[in-house]
């Protein structure tokens, strides 16, 4: 297994998971959450993590809107990316089917395609 199978195990599973509506993170005992793909918690190293469902919405902390995109992604702009806070865990993604995105709006989370390349990108949509 080459190593950017390696570092991608795990994260497909996860967006796929997002994608049938089963989001989730990890957890350890000490009460950190954390993203896949992990071994052992990024705060703590501990290796006993738990697997929690994440709610079905979650509340944007902070949004800026790319105007000028890089030459990879300037067939996406412009576009808002967010980050958006489901509790245990905060994701990164671009807000879609917003009209005046605003801090504190609830949304929840899915997969789409990105316009430039086709590739999978969580998306945010009104909740």
């Amino acid at each position: 297994m080459s190593e950017s199978e390696q570092t991608d195990e795990g994260y497909d599973e996860w967006v796929e998971a997002i994608d049938d509506g089963e989001a989730y993170a990890f957890e350890c005992s000490n009460g950190h959450g954390s993203l896949p793909p992990r071994r052992r918690c990024p705060e703590c190293g501990d290796s006993n993590l738990e697997r929690r469902d994440l709610p079905d919405s979650g509340t944007v902390d902070t949004l800026t809107t790319i105007h000028v995109a890089t030459p990879e992604f300037a067939d996406d702009a412009p576009y808002t990316v967010a980050i958006v806070d489901f509790g245990l865990v905060r994701l990164t993604g671009q807000l879609r089917g917003i009209e005046e995105p605003e801090q504190g709006m609830r949304v929840g989370v899915g997969v789409e395609e990105r316009e430039t390349t086709g590739d999978a990108l969580l998306v945010f949509r009104p909740a």
